[in-house]
């Protein structure tokens, strides 16, 4: 095969997947190849044998306020309504997260609660995001005894869990993503768009594949490939597994899923449960919500975080912190330096990304070589 004159992208998950398309769609050829023995990355689903569609990776929910991202993603699948929202177990009790004014009049008596939304509303203003560690600074007693008991029973040992560090020790962007909500909107999310693809995040990814210019090689590694000249490289896996790691390996946080098939209809009252003060696990999936698939069985998914450690578990969460920072910019740096050779995702941006924000990223790099 002359490759001189094809462009090879490395991963066929979300990014991948869509530069790969927008360049097919252009008239170029494209060699799309995966370590993986299969295609969409950590977005892959499957359908079980109980016809529940299962999120291998963790549960994946599409949003975004982007018309262009919802306009490029319509064009391979149609969208269910749903909307994401997130029950914790505080104190025994199943209460929304974020926290907002309804986990408040739920985990508080119904006088005291009132007077803490009256104090609230008269510092901040109605349908804001504070973060937690924001929200400490505060003088007032009763606002001193919310924010700490927001920040014990929500947040301190849930991000103790999921970061294996102590939340101070962790970069404002995770803390940011932890807030509490002065509303009474109980979605996760307020993104205009919202939903779940309805045959999946797979069947979205092979239909973006499904192109006369893209070939797509499984269980290839960039390694059996990278003595190849090709007219591009797209790049999404890890930047500092491509440079072989002179300057040391970039550190990621890993999520481990325990799968239980359960004789009931539904384990739990909602699609994901957080434990951010009980059990070793963060949080329990139950996939059967998200399509509404019907079965008289269900399938739950445990969530357990560890460090990400190589040939053993998959890279998940890029961890900010400024050591880590310095150490991508050096990769980064040296990236620079390649031509033709472009970098992007999760693990070649080493930068968490929503869907969307990746889908975003992918469409922006394509105008971009392509001015």
């Amino acid at each position: 095969m002359e490759f001189s004159n094809i462009n090879l992208v490395v991963g066929a998950g979300v990014s991948g997947a869509v530069i790969a398309n927008l360049l097919a769609e252009s008239g170029e050829e494209v060699l799309v190849i995966d370590k993986k023995e299969h295609i969409a990355g950590n977005c892959y689903d499957y359908k079980d044998a109980n016809g529940i569609m299962i999120h291998k990776y963790g549960s994946h929910i599409f949003h975004t306020n982007s018309d262009e991202v919802w306009n490029f993603m319509k064009k391979f699948t149609d969208f269910n309504t749903y909307m994401h929202k997130v029950i914790g177990v505080v104190d025994g009790i199943e209460t929304h997260i974020p926290f907002n004014f309804n986990t408040l009049y739920d985990v508080f008596p119904f006088s005291f609660a009132q007077r803490l939304e009256k104090k609230l509303l008269d510092v901040f203003e109605i349908n804001t995001k504070v973060p937690i560690l924001e929200f400490q600074k505060q003088d007032d007693d009763d606002l001193k005894f919310l924010a700490n008991y927001v920040y014990e029973k929500i947040f301190l040992y849930y991000t103790t869990k999921q970061w294996g560090v102590k939340p101070e020790e962790v970069d404002g962007a995770v803390t940011a993503r932890v807030p509490v909500y002065l509303s009474k909107d109980n979605r996760y999310f307020q993104d205009k768009y919202q939903g779940i693809p309805l045959d999946g995040y797979t069947k979205v990814i092979e239909r973006m594949l499904e192109h006369k210019n893209i070939k797509v090689k499984l269980k290839t590694s960039y390694r059996d490939l990278k003595d190849k000249s090709f007219k591009r490289i797209f790049y999404t896996g890890s930047i500092d597994e491509f440079f072989e790691y002179k300057y040391g390996q970039l550190p990621y946080r890993s999520v481990k899923f325990k799968l239980e098939t359960h004789n009931k209809e539904f384990y739990q009252s909602n699609a994901v449960v957080n434990y951010p003060c009980n059990y070793e696990f963060t949080r329990i999936h139950e996939y059967k919500y998200y399509l509404d698939d019907k079965s008289d069985k269900t399938v739950i998914a445990k969530e357990y975080s560890e460090n990400f450690e190589l040939g053993k578990n998959e890279r998940y969460y890029p961890i900010p912190h400024k050591s880590n920072t310095e150490l991508y910019e050096r990769y980064r740096h040296d990236a620079r330096e390649l031509e033709n050779v472009y970098f992007l995702g999760r693990l070649g941006d080493y930068k968490y990304y929503d869907m969307d924000k990746a889908v975003l990223r992918a469409i922006n790099l394509y105008k971009e070589i392509k001015k």
